[in-house]
């Protein structure tokens, strides 16, 4: 019996989800519709033989076709089955005759508006398997030089690790020994010093805003990194030629150039840094805190040499500075995001953010609860820290004994910190992000504590010790928190603002309250009221933060996270 075809109109091609599932268990992402059945599911011609309709046409076939299309269904898509031009006596593809059958003049017009001529089947379909272009372009087998996803995430988090690791080099370089260099080598008062360093806190106020709405708007870009390096690159010609210069001539001026300059390059560049790289890590699913630790390992190398450096010449710390720059913005641009669907949608939802979208937090009552912890405890912390240097420095014979015992100090406590970063992440994913800043607090409260009540060196010693257990639980946990209870594309913004910002602004309150204790009561009780006050506020945020079990609200919708496995759905930020 000679098999035919019967004809009739063709079934219009029913709409798939965007991951299709191939007939060999393979997942394929796709948009397309898909215009052929899963499997060879059959018709039956006018004499009731079964003839399959899922193949494509052959590429020997003549161009004059009886079958005007393709059989479709919302099965699966098969990888395996299809006919192979050349086998004899096998159906051909899309006709149901054997290869190299001669087919009826005339059955398929070569004018058929939306087909391919030569096979008669839809435009942007692929001839050797009838399935769409984009769809068999998914199935075919990646290229063995093209980089896997794994090999992809392990290289951005090298370059990542490194980047941070450069990048507090440089600033380690040109800001370790600040205080010292306006003292001795431009020669201005303490007067005059503390000025420039609150001029430098209020460049950061006007700058973090900015860089974290920025930020946001780009996702997984890295313009504001790019623009972040050029500045990096000056840092010694700005230091030698303009900064320094204008200090000692046009004070003023130079109080406002070197407050933008060093905000933008430095003081709020690492919050950007560092919220690109968690964002980053959650792409690729590797943790943040992992990547960080190299930054505490690039400030405690670089301290190491920057004194010996600046006691040959203050210049030289400063070129330093400008070529490890240079390495800095080479690994920048080395790194890669290659998954592109889920890039494009990070950088999709990245475009959506509005100023009305930041505006819409003032709303958000986990906002200001985060705030007030932010600017009552880790504030209350960092103006505590501030003037510990000299507190410690003081309980020693000598200033010059005491300032060596804590710059030793300060570096052994930075690579415990870098160890920390290693571990933080495993403490926090087990307790959880609020019950992490909690302990934070409860340690700051410890911490300040403490150095109210002892005065042996070896004691205080410790005590300085304790601040790296807490920053690192600290800086993981208050990522976790942003993530999990608001909007993960504003995660920098809230960053910058939510944490940064209200740090600077609880800072410029506080700091002249502690200096007025200090002066009248001295810093061991001004500490134990310092740490009175972290504690209580400490016990409130445990009502005012989140708890992790709500996570993010109904009320404020979000993109999914993505983590190492996941779908390749529209990908978080």
């Amino acid at each position: 019996m000679t098999d035919q075809t019967t004809p009739g109109p063709a079934k219009a091609a029913h709409p798939v989800s965007p991951v299709a599932h191939a007939g060999n268990g393979a997942t394929v992402p796709t948009t397309a519709t898909i215009g052929v059945s899963a499997a060879a599911a059959p018709t039956e011609d006018a004499t009731g033989t079964a003839v399959p309709t899922d193949t494509a046409l052959p590429a020997d076939s003549a161009a004059t076709p009886g079958v005007t299309g393709t059989a479709t269904s919302d099965a699966t898509v098969p990888t395996a089955g299809i006919a192979t031009p050349g086998a004899p006596d096998t159906p051909g593809p899309s006709t149901g005759l054997p290869i190299g059958a001669a087919l009826p003049a005339g059955s398929i017009p070569t004018d058929t508006p939306g087909t391919v001529p030569s096979t008669g089947l839809p435009a942007g379909t692929a001839p050797a398997t009838g399935l769409p272009t984009a769809t068999a372009a998914a199935l075919a087998p990646a290229s063995a030089s093209a980089p896997t996803p794994a090999s992809r995430r392990r290289v951005n988090f090298t370059l990542a690790s490194a980047a941070l690791f450069m990048f507090f080099v440089t600033w380690s370089l040109s800001w370790s020994l600040f205080s010292i260099w306006l003292t001795q080598d431009i020669g201005l008062s303490a007067g005059r010093s503390s000025l420039v360093i609150s001029a430098n806190a209020v460049g950061c106020l006007l700058t973090m805003p900015l860089y974290g709405y920025v930020q946001d708007k780009l996702g997984l870009r890295k313009n504001l990194l790019y623009w972040i390096g050029g500045l990096m690159l000056l840092v010694g010609p700005m230091y030698i030629y303009v900064y320094g210069p204008l200090l000692k001539t046009h004070f003023a001026l130079g109080l406002v150039v070197g407050s933008v300059y060093l905000a933008m390059a430095f003081a709020v560049a690492v919050a950007t840094l560092e919220s690109y790289t968690e964002r980053l890590g959650r792409f690729h699913g590797f943790e943040f805190g992992r990547a960080r630790m190299f930054g505490s390992l690039g400030w405690a190398a670089a301290t190491f040499f920057a004194g010996r450096l600046f006691n040959i010449d203050p210049k030289l710390n400063f070129w330093a500075a400008s070529v490890s720059a240079a390495v800095f913005v080479t690994l920048i641009a080395a790194i890669r995001v290659t998954d592109g669907r889920r890039s494009a949608a990070v950088d999709a939802a990245a475009s959506s953010v509005s100023l009305a979208d930041v505006r819409s937090l003032l709303r958000y009552p986990a906002f200001w609860g985060l705030l007030l912890f932010v600017v009552a405890v880790t504030a209350t912390y960092n103006t505590y820290d501030q003037m510990f240097p000299s507190y410690f420095s003081s309980l020693f014979g000598t200033k010059a004994e005491g300032n060596q015992m804590y710059s030793d100090l300060n570096s052994f406590q930075v690579f415990l910190e870098a160890g920390g970063m290693a571990l933080a992440p495993f403490l926090v994913n087990r307790l959880g992000p609020k019950r992490s800043l909690l302990l934070s607090g409860f340690i700051m409260a410890t911490r300040i504590g403490l150095s109210g009540l002892v005065t042996d060196p070896m004691a205080i010693s410790a005590v300085k010790l304790m601040h790296a257990a807490e920053l690192p639980i600290m800086l993981i946990a208050i990522f976790k928190y942003i993530n999990r209870h608001f909007e993960s594309r504003l995660s920098s913004s809230i960053y910058l603002v939510g944490f940064q910002l209200a740090a600077q602004l609880g800072a410029a309150i506080i700091s002249p309250l502690a200096g007025i204790g200090y002066d009248s009561l001295g810093f061991a009780p001004t500490y134990l009221l310092m740490a009175a006050m972290v504690a209580a506020f400490t016990a409130v945020s445990v009502a005012t933060l989140r708890p992790d079990a709500k996570g993010l609200p109904e009320s404020v919708p979000d993109v999914p996270a993505s983590g190492r496995d996941a779908v390749p759905e529209p990908a978080s930020l």
